[in-house]
């Protein structure tokens, strides 16, 4: 039996859940922009009222791209940074009382993955 090696772009269907999900989060956060600002506000993050709607547009602009796998290294750069930016200071489980723990952590803990994703969809383009 012959193993095949698939130098192409990667997997369309994981490419699609991966930017589905992270387009629809950025679009949740643009629809809900004072809600997000609030929450941004309460963890201290200065110029919330800029970042939150920044941020959430680099996640919709990185997801989109690596859904159509255009720009791919910008796409993945941009959801890496949207991640290692945000989730440290959105989501700081050591901080929080112990009522908030558990929730936080389980949102760093996602964030951290999705950050890794990036981090190899950022590999794989890289090789192109």
């Amino acid at each position: 039996m012959s193993e095949t090696t698939d130098d192409s772009t990667p997997s369309r269907f994981g490419r699609l859940l991966f930017a589905g999900g992270l387009a629809l989060l950025a679009v949740r956060n643009l629809t809900n922009l004072d809600g997000r600002i609030a929450y941004a506000d309460a963890k201290g993050v200065p110029f919330a009222e800029t970042l939150v709607p920044a941020s959430s547009g680099l996640l919709l602009g990185g997801s989109i791209g690596i859904g159509f796998w255009k720009s791919p290294k910008l796409s993945a750069a941009s959801i890496a940074t949207f991640f290692a930016g945000v989730t440290p200071v959105m989501h700081d489980f050591w901080a929080v009382d112990s009522e908030s723990r558990d929730e936080e952590l389980t949102s760093f803990l996602q964030n951290l993955t999705l950050l890794g994703a990036a981090i190899a969809f950022f590999r794989r383009a890289n090789r192109e």
